[in-house]
């Protein structure tokens, strides 16, 4: 398929930010680096909200492909390459023209670049890497970048392009290699992730230069283990470039006036759920693995589309697995803050969420042997197993506790949940009202107040991706504590 070269920017952009709606995990910058004299922008640790909710927050990231043109194949991709739609490419300066004017404008905060495959990984990254460069040092853009990394770049490539994004990322995809091997022939693991690996590496290395330097290491090591400063370089995959002085791990920090971080906000992926028969189970098995072997920020979630008609991919009578999706995002927050562990929340035995229940409520109501809680007495992991409870609240309670006993008005106050809470939890040895501690009786109150939110889940039309210029209105209405649940996470 030819590349389009006669379109306008216009309609390049119509093309290309329609054809990355699919890409979900672009989400937070979890950095902070304020403005300073002479460039644009800055970044928030808070975040970037990249997306369109309920609530009313709105896509904030010039959200876009590089280029539609892709070598692959992949059956659930609609930019495959047997697929027969309009190709089209950006420029550098294409690029950094729409971020600057988007930005000036106050439309965005910031630029989430992914690609096809053009020629091949290294090219398309290369031609990435450009427009990078031109946005940081002839732009002066000083906001957030996030980049999707390409399976198959060169270690050399991913380095510089670390030293100019905030934040980069490259999808697993599917949770199997079998998955990959048959609906993305031309991806592998290996492939996928060696970049996770030597990302990971670099952010490791470089706080290790950040605290103490490179002897501190080695000094840790058994004499037969240790190597010298070049041959590390060269295992984490940050070898030095006479091009680019000053941007590789170990002279990042040495520069006071032009000082910059390798991927200061980490990395993230993403899986797309329902489009191979892998369990809920197999799914967060895979995400804590992810999170304890290769320091990820975040595992990003997106229910499948069949935007292809292709004989590999399931017939979803439902249509995307919404709620399934939900459900995994609900439970991740639980591995990453919680404390949970994948094991405890499923099994092979049950390998799958309840669909009426999310997952802190469920696992609670199997284990009500551990229940009620005494609010002002339990320590602070078992104040955040307790449904309703959240990271946030779970600190206030501890902080609160030191200077009064609490009751259950003061618990509404410090911003706990209570129509879940309150059936976990006692205040000096009394629950909010006499109710049995029993399976059956506490999941049908639970139950009458997740079918609405179940049902709402399945049927809000989720995957139209908010363009730049829409006044898109949600005709459904959205309760304070569903509000306060998006901002908060409090499950």
């Amino acid at each position: 398929m030819l590349i389009q070269e006669e379109l306008d920017i216009q309609e390049k952009l119509r093309i290309l930010s329609d054809a990355a709606k699919y890409d979900v995990s672009c989400s937070s910058s979890g950095v902070a680096r304020k403005g300073k004299k002479g460039t644009i922008g800055n970044t928030l640790a808070a975040g970037i909200c990249h997306s369109f909710a309920a609530d009313g927050r709105c896509i904030s990231l010039l959200k876009i492909l590089f280029t539609n043109q892709c070598i692959y194949d992949c059956c659930y991709c609609i930019n495959r390459r047997s697929n027969d739609v309009v190709r089209t490419a950006f420029t550098p300066d294409e690029v950094c023209t729409l971020t600057i004017e988007f930005y000036r404008r106050n439309y965005i905060e910031g630029l989430f670049l992914s690609s096809g495959i053009l020629h091949s990984p290294d090219y398309t990254m290369g031609l990435i890497y450009q427009t990078l460069r031109r946005l940081r040092e002839q732009y002066h853009f000083n906001g957030y970048i996030h980049v999707k990394i390409i399976p198959g770049t060169d270690k050399g490539l991913i380095e510089q392009i670390g030293f100019l994004a905030d934040r980069m990322s490259v999808n697993l995809e599917l949770p199997t290699a079998e998955g990959l091997r048959k609906l993305a022939p031309g991806k592998t693991r290996e492939k996928i992730l060696m970049p996770m690996r030597q990302v990971q590496r670099g952010i490791a290395a470089q706080n290790l230069k950040a605290l103490d330097g490179p002897a501190r290491y080695e000094k840790a090591l058994p004499e037969d283990r240790r190597r010298t400063p070049s041959s590390l370089r060269h295992e984490i995959g940050m070898a030095d470039s006479a091009a680019h002085p000053g941007r590789n791990v170990w002279t990042a920090l040495q520069s006071s006036s032009h000082q910059r971080f390798f991927v200061p906000a980490g990395q993230s992926t993403q899986m797309i759920v329902g489009a191979t028969p892998e369990s809920d189970y197999h799914m967060i098995r895979v995400a804590e693995a992810l999170y304890q072997n290769y320091d990820l920020k975040r595992v990003f979630y997106s229910a499948f589309v069949r935007v292809n008609d292709d004989s590999l991919l399931p017939v979803l009578p439902g249509g995307p697995p919404l709620l399934r999706e939900h459900r995994l995002y609900q439970a991740d927050w639980l591995l990453r803050f919680y404390g949970f562990q994948a094991q405890e929340l499923l099994s092979e035995e049950r390998p799958n969420f309840n669909v009426l229940l999310d997952p802190k409520c469920d696992w609670a109501l199997r284990h009500l042997e551990r229940f009620p809680v005494e609010v002002n007495r339990a320590d602070y992991q078992t104040l955040l197993r307790v449904p309703g409870l959240g990271v946030k609240s779970a600190r206030r309670i501890l902080a609160a506790r030191k200077s009064a006993v609490l009751d259950f008005g003061d618990l509404k106050k410090l911003g706990v949940v209570l129509k879940r809470a309150m059936y976990f939890l006692t205040c000096s040895g009394k629950m909010m009202y006499p109710i049995p501690i029993e399976e059956n009786f506490i999941t049908r109150q639970l139950v009458s107040t997740e079918q609405r939110k179940t049902w709402d889940i399945e049927n809000h039309n989720s995957y139209r991706q908010l363009s730049l210029f829409d006044d898109y209105q949600v005709a459904a209405p959205v309760e304070q504590e569903d509000q306060l649940s998006a901002m908060t996470g409090v499950l």
